[in-house]
């Protein structure tokens, strides 16, 4: 094995908690040596997550990369050079580029934007996302947001407060918030960002808190949830692991506050008196406390409150009742709706709101 693809082997797999677990960004690659190959991988394609240096400065106590005493690391001529490899061969498809802080913010910040400049410059075309680190400077946020299909800037927590108990030389609100209120001028719906859930022991309701302030502030593309896993060496190395299942909820909750017109106090209801979900769709939490839906007279934003029907589904139910009414749960497969779990919270009245009922002497 190389040296470069000894350091490929290294840092594609040290950024534990960006958008997937460590390796499993490369999708199909049983042919590189050092990738690892993953069947969970689905989404993520033939992208290669990888960071320009394995060594950071900076005490996050949940991070892999505090730990990595090897000062491996890549120059921007060097690693562009070992990707394009790759992506001529088409054994890549996609590049996330992220880095640890060795040095100076600005210094890495510099390298990152010089990669995709080198990339660029060279004819690759395809998908490009640049990590922004805490405390960028504006210039290098404006260059990353012109060369990249996508910037990003991670929240990592809800607070300052919680930042404080687990990373202590960042500043929440000058390093990361100011930073994405940058991000989000330079790349208008071009940015995610991310959290990771339970190191800082953050409850959902302060997680629905923060998103809903993200939605209405800087309006992410995406917000994603890493679910925390402890790490040997770091300061959070016997803290208990937070459930998957958990991280799932809050996708869920996401996608009710971004696509679904969900409010966050809406959502809250779905929450335990201690301010966290239970292991249920908060969908269907929600709805049980519901009265039923009349599939035939109800308003999209009505229907998109009844577990099983998402946008889509919604539009093509009051098309389809224009042409002819629903008169029962088989009438759902009109819709492309399956299953019992919609029906059990519908009614299939006329346009007139009155009950088409058996009449039994």
């Amino acid at each position: 094995m190389s040296i470069v693809e000894q350091k490929l082997s290294s840092l594609t797999a040290a950024g534990q908690f960006d958008i997937c677990a460590p390796g499993e960004c490369i999708h199909v690659l049983s042919t590189a040596a050092h990738i690892t190959y993953n069947r969970r991988a689905g989404g993520c394609g033939r992208m290669l997550k990888v960071l320009l240096n394995g060594y950071c400065s900076y005490d996050c106590a949940y991070c892999s990369v505090r730990v990595n005493r090897e000062r491996l690391g890549f120059s921007p001529d060097e690693f562009a050079e070992a990707f394009l490899r790759l992506w001529h061969e088409d054994l890549v498809g996609g590049l996330f580029l992220s880095s640890g802080i060795p040095h100076d913010v600005d210094l890495v910040m510099h390298d990152l934007v010089e990669t995709g400049e080198i990339l660029r410059c060279r004819g690759y075309d395809g998908y490009l996302h640049l990590k922004i680190l805490p405390g960028a400077a504006r210039a290098d946020i404006h260059d990353a947001a012109r060369v990249a299909d996508r910037i990003s800037i991670n929240l990592e927590t809800t607070s300052s407060d919680r930042l404080g108990c687990i990373a202590g030389v960042k500043d929440y609100q000058q390093d990361i918030l100011k930073r994405q209120a940058w991000v989000a001028e330079e790349k208008p719906e071009g940015h995610t960002t991310q959290l990771v859930i339970g190191a800082a022991d953050e409850t959902d309701a302060e997680i629905l808190s923060c998103l809903a302030g993200q939605y209405r502030r800087v309006r992410p593309a995406r917000v994603y949830f890493s679910a925390f896993r402890s790490l040997p060496g770091t300061p959070l190395a016997e803290h208990p692991d937070t459930p998957a299942w958990r991280a799932r909820r809050c996708y869920q909750a996401d996608y009710l506050l971004r696509d679904y017109g969900f409010t966050a106090d809406e959502l809250k209801a779905s929450l335990d008196e201690d301010g966290f979900f239970e292991n249920r769709d908060p969908k269907e939490v929600i709805a049980a406390d519901m009265m039923p839906v009349n599939v035939n007279t109800a308003t999209k934003w009505d229907l998109l409150r009844v577990p099983g029907i998402g946008p889509k589904a919604a539009d093509r139910i009051i098309r389809l009742r224009k042409q002819r009414p629903f008169t029962g749960p088989a009438d759902l497969a009109r819709a492309g709706i399956g299953g019992q779990v919609a029906a059990r919270h519908l009614t299939f009245g006329n346009r007139k709101g009155t009950i088409q009922t058996k009449l039994i002497l």
